[in-house]
């Protein structure tokens, strides 16, 4: 069953697959805690739980949060939001760089100034199998990434402990992506013995190159069309047309939605990004991008399969048959 941070579920039902509830800068709030974005963890708990109850009213059961090690995870505070919602949060483990390591992994192992054993594979697996830190909460899926400056040595340090962890654990992995990134992680992940079909190619929704987009469907992995409402990178009408075309191509059973957003995050201007992206919240997808879907020729099957039968399957739930009470597939309001 997969893990929650509530525990072991039967079926994750209606999921979106890469989204954040909260991302701190522990640093600053350590130093000035009285920054203007203003962190109360009880009163962000409850803002972010009415956020999640609405995205529950509008069909979706589950999301996963993919706050990792350098975007500010916090365990504790999301623990108390799923205590205010009924919406299924899974947790994951990783690390995000694009470049250089925190200075705990960069001054020791593989090619450090002091070298040593690399902890990173053992702390990942730690969090899947035990818990993260004294929460208890045990994460479900792993996250690295790679943006414009590529495979670089740091990154490659993060994929190959993921791999590592990968094998050692079964759990899935999903990364970030900038075009055409996405086959050299794919190349690295197989030549470390991960299984491509149980790895998510995050941000792929933000190119239009349908050939790129087969070449990583062709690998075997999925395709994470998880940057809905984020404009400046792709517009909507690039992002609901590469969906559709990718169902006419019979992809649709590859694919997975989400947003990328936050509940809360204190590094960006929270009025900033409503001014810029409107649409970068969490019911996008079902009040906006879903009636799109379906006026281009999506089919309720095929957006069945990318909300749920998708999911279950990364998550190793292997039957296309929803238990009893799933969610049905989420309609428009």
């Amino acid at each position: 069953m997969p893990e929650t941070v509530r525990g072991p579920v039967a079926d994750l039902g209606a999921t979106l697959m890469h989204e954040h509830v909260f991302g701190l800068s522990p640093e600053i709030l350590w130093n000035w805690p009285d920054i203007p974005e203003g962190w109360d963890l009880e009163a962000r708990a409850r803002e972010a739980a009415a956020k999640l109850d609405a995205l529950k009213a509008e069909g979706i059961d589950s999301i996963v949060d993919l706050t990792v090690l350098g975007l500010g995870r916090y365990v504790p505070a999301v623990q108390r939001v799923a205590e205010l919602t009924s919406v299924n949060i899974v947790a994951a483990t990783g690390l995000y760089t694009y470049d250089a390591l925190p200075p705990y992994f960069g001054n020791r192992g593989p090619g450090s100034l002091f070298g040593g054993p690399d902890r990173l594979a053992e702390f990942f697996v730690r969090d899947i199998a035990e818990g993260i830190g004294r929460t208890g909460v045990k994460a479900a899926m792993l996250k690295c990434a790679t943006d414009r400056p590529g495979m670089t040595a740091g990154c490659e340090r993060v994929f190959r402990a993921v791999a590592d962890a990968h094998v050692e654990t079964g759990a899935p992995i999903t990364t970030h992506s900038h075009e055409p990134g996405g086959l050299d992680q794919q190349r690295l992940l197989a030549a470390c013995g991960v299984d491509l079909t149980r790895v998510v190619i995050g941000h792929a929704g933000d190119s239009t190159d349908l050939h790129y987009l087969e070449e990583l469907l062709a690998a075997g992995s999925y395709l994470g069309m998880d940057r809905f409402g984020i404009a400046t990178i792709s517009t909507f009408e690039d992002r609901v047309a590469v969906v559709a075309a990718l169902c006419e191509r019979g992809h649709a059973g590859r694919m997975v939605l989400s947003h990328d957003s936050y509940c809360f995050n204190d590094r960006f201007d929270a009025d900033v990004v409503r001014r810029r992206h409107p649409d970068y919240h969490l019911l996008h997808i079902s009040r906006d991008v879903l009636p799109e879907l379906r006026k281009r020729g999506v089919t309720e099957d095929q957006i069945r399969q990318m909300l749920v039968d998708n999911p279950r399957r990364i998550f190793g739930w292997t039957s296309t048959s929803a238990p009893t009470g799933t969610s049905p597939t989420p309609t428009a309001s």
